[in-house]
């Protein structure tokens, strides 16, 4: 077992110095899923790969309901779950009309910029359609989540699922295809 393994055991188990050597070894990784995501993220979006890791690091070494990771791979599939859940409640807050979310930041020199609430509205239908997904076909939206918000390669996430690479193609074309329909027929 790898001492990774045996801290997330031991955070898991609530031991708060487990949590805290653990994170100097996961960091750098966390810190790759994050700045992958917020690549494709928009201009000056109030977070940034570094807040994003510790964000969701927070949420999950400081869990009352003290998750248990049976492996690294799965550690690193709840970290990608924060991260998109994370970017999802920031798009909200930014869509609500009470944060202003009807107006729209010219920047006159970057107009060749995609608009950054048509990134959020993207972001949340996507959310839905996953969640809707998840109903229905729990492992391809698991695969979607770890390929599209933790920025895993193809072979990364299936072995985060514990699948193979041919499973892991089958059900990341079923679920693109699942995926494109539902979005472009709202």
């Amino acid at each position: 077992m790898s001492s990774v393994s045996i801290l997330l055991d031991a955070a898991a188990k609530g031991d708060q110095r487990a949590a805290v050597e653990l994170l100097p070894q996961v960091y750098e990784e966390l810190r790759k899923l994050a700045a992958s995501r917020m690549a494709s993220e928009a201009c000056g979006h109030s977070l940034n790969p570094t807040a994003l890791v510790h964000e969701a690091y927070i949420r999950l070494v400081d869990t009352s309901d003290s998750s248990h990771w049976s492996n690294r791979g799965h550690f690193f599939a709840a970290a990608a779950e924060a991260m998109r859940r994370i970017l999802v409640e920031s798009a909200r807050r930014k869509a609500t009309l009470k944060r202003g979310g009807d107006r729209q930041r010219r920047n006159f020199d970057l107009l060749a910029v995609a608009d950054e609430s048509e990134r959020s509205v993207e972001l949340l239908a996507i959310d839905e359609a996953l969640t809707e997904l998840s109903e229905c076909d729990a492992q391809t939206a698991q695969l979607i989540k770890l390929r599209y918000f933790a920025g895993l390669t193809h072979q990364e996430a299936a072995d985060a699922l514990g699948i193979t690479r041919g499973v892991a193609d089958r059900l990341w074309a079923v679920g693109r295809a699942w995926l494109y329909r539902r979005i472009n027929s709202d």
